[in-house]
């Protein structure tokens, strides 16, 4: 009858290591895994919010000036609301880099109070932290957080507006005449606002970073989306 050996010690030894080696390289992948599919989750959400802020953007900016019975005096200024004398700018009242207020007759009335008749977005970034486009509506009304939010108030966010923070500094709103040529917001007699009524195209641009940090880099990822609006009844207003 042959004899029966145990296992050494040396030889436990070596199973262990192996095990643990093993063992690691599993969670060394699993984590691995998770920590990519986080990253992946968070530039998709990006993704997802930045998009439909941007088709909104577009479409309720597309419509300003519309007038379609060809009213007079129905403009409303972008601070107070007033009518008298603000035909020259007609359905863009306001256009800056960082601000937009377009104006519509979505219900053909003759006039432009209906609450989603006049709308503002504009660009927030303080030094508090808060990066975000704020949307008002209406005549007064105060404006709400569209995309992104502000810190203090705890909600959870998933990207940042972050034109600001680049250099030079990324404009969120750009305005180009009928030849193609951009028009400065310089104030001048060349620029916006006396050549608001010469506006044709408008490109808004969007630089977010998620608020989570991806944790395959440690930092927070930037993306930049843009797009095009033509704000065909700006043509054609009154």
């Amino acid at each position: 009858m042959k004899s029966q050996r145990g296992v050494t010690l040396v030889e436990l030894i070596i199973a262990m290591a192996v095990t643990t080696l093993v063992l690691g390289s599993v969670y060394l992948a699993v984590n691995s895994t998770q920590r990519h599919s986080a990253a992946i989750e968070g530039k998709v959400v990006a993704q997802q919010d930045v998009k439909a802020a941007l088709d909104l953007m577009a479409l309720e900016i597309s419509m300003a000036s519309y007038n379609p019975g060809f009213a007079s005096d129905i403009w409303r200024t972008a601070n107070d609301c007033n009518t008298a004398g603000v035909n020259e700018y007609r359905g863009i009242q306001e256009a800056t880099a960082n601000a937009l207020t377009v104006e519509m007759d979505l219900d053909g009335d003759g006039d432009t109070t209906g609450t989603n008749e006049k709308i503002r977005y504009s660009y927030i970034a303080t030094a508090d932290g808060d990066r975000y486009i704020a949307r008002a509506v209406g005549c007064g009304g105060g404006f709400t957080a569209f995309l992104g939010d502000k810190l203090a108030d705890g909600r959870p966010l998933n990207v940042r507006v972050v034109n600001g923070d680049y250099n030079p500094v990324i404009p969120v709103f750009r305005y180009f005449n009928g030849s193609g040529t951009e028009i400065p917001v310089d104030g001048t007699a060349d620029g916006l606002p006396a050549k608001t009524a010469d506006i044709r195209r408008i490109v808004i641009t969007l630089a977010v970073e998620t608020e989570h940090i991806d944790p395959n880099t440690g930092q927070r990822k930037r993306l930049i989306y843009s797009i095009s609006v033509i704000p065909r009844n700006h043509v054609i207003s009154q």
